[in-house]
């Protein structure tokens, strides 16, 4: 009988570490919709998920918080939040920047020269999509192959 109390007892802290580790995982990966929110339509936006890094020299300042098809021009349409104490000239643009290597990808501002900020709700125009690094490989591999059939 003190070894099914014991049993239950080690289950309940077992449970409770449990729900710890969630909660400290919530807290510290939530997408956080604090600052002003942009949007930018991207050709290829892989790689990017709700939660990614938005980034400006490097320095996050925002996170994505909402992506989705546009149904007319069959873009990838981002949304992020930016710290409210950055203000980005509205000719800033964005690009789908890669992580490394192998590491996921990040959205990187680029801010531009206008004097005129973008509000909250506003649109990055000048956008530039994911780059598949596969594809570009293939494309170096074949070219290089082709050029040398040719002498």
């Amino acid at each position: 009988m003190s070894r099914n109390i014991l049993e239950t007892i080690l289950g309940g802290v077992v449970l409770i570490v449990a729900a710890a580790f969630v909660v400290f995982a919530f807290n510290t990966t939530s997408v956080s919709s604090d600052g002003y929110r942009l949007n930018a339509a991207f050709d290829n936006a892989a790689g990017i998920n709700i939660g990614s890094d938005v980034r400006l020299a490097g320095v996050k300042v925002g996170t994505v918080t909402d992506q989705a098809i546009d149904a007319q021009s069959f873009m990838a349409r981002l949304e992020f939040s930016i710290d409210e104490s950055i203000q980005l000239p509205e000719d800033s643009s964005a690009r789908i920047v890669p992580d490394g290597l192998l590491g996921s990808n990040f959205v990187e501002i680029e801010p531009g020269g206008s004097s005129i900020n973008l509000g909250d709700g506003g649109s990055i125009q000048f956008t530039q999509g994911a780059v598949n690094l596969a594809d570009l490989l293939g494309r170096f591999v074949f070219s290089s192959s082709d050029g040398e059939s040719t002498n």
